[in-house]
């Protein structure tokens, strides 16, 4: 991933349905698409966390993809907050806590 004048970071938070559908590895699978950095994890409260660099309009199509989910999800909300590019990712992986 490279610096442009277009980078951008967002937290991504989605509600719903979205545990034990394979949101994780499809929110995975589609940043790894955009060429973004960063990570997905479930959250103890049901949600799904995802955290995402590269440029803004790479990431405003992640945030479309997870608005929809893979199939078996119900996305209830989806909560973006913008932030500034860190370049702290060098891929974009699965993490457990």
């Amino acid at each position: 991933m490279y610096r442009s004048k277009d980078a951008a970071r967002c937290r991504v938070l989605v509600s719903g349905r979205v545990q034990g559908v394979f949101f994780r590895m499809f929110a995975m699978r589609e940043a790894q698409k955009l060429g973004l950095g960063g990570f997905v994890r479930n959250l103890r409260d049901g949600r799904v966390e995802a955290v995402a660099e590269g440029d803004r309009s790479n990431l405003e199509a992640f945030i479309a993809r997870l608005r929809v989910g893979p199939a078996g999800a119900q996305v209830r909300e989806v909560a973006v907050e913008w932030e500034p590019f860190e370049h702290e990712f060098d891929g974009f992986d699965i993490t457990y806590d």
